[in-house]
């Protein structure tokens, strides 16, 4: 699954540096994942570094978008491919 970030976000700024695929950025109100980018941090981390530093656990996993530990290693394997 990818995450997303609920409206119980505060704005605080610390999870978009932390996302290894800039799979996070400003959305209109709050802070939003891009579930096309998003990979858990499957390939990178052993957990997710948003849902790591979120003061206000506000990142759960998107109940609409299930994916598979192995979808998600195809995912980032994709995405680091088109930066090698």
């Amino acid at each position: 699954m990818a995450l997303l970030i609920t409206d119980e976000c505060i704005n605080c700024d610390v999870c978009e540096p932390e996302c290894p695929n800039d799979a996070i950025s400003m959305g209109p109100v709050i802070y939003v994942i891009d579930p096309d980018l998003c990979t858990e941090c499957v390939g990178h981390f052993e957990t997710s570094q948003c849902v790591e530093v979120c003061p206000v656990d506000c990142i759960p996993l998107d109940p609409a978008r299930l994916e598979s530990q192995e979808a998600l290693m195809a995912k980032y394997q994709k995405l680091t491919s088109l930066v090698e």
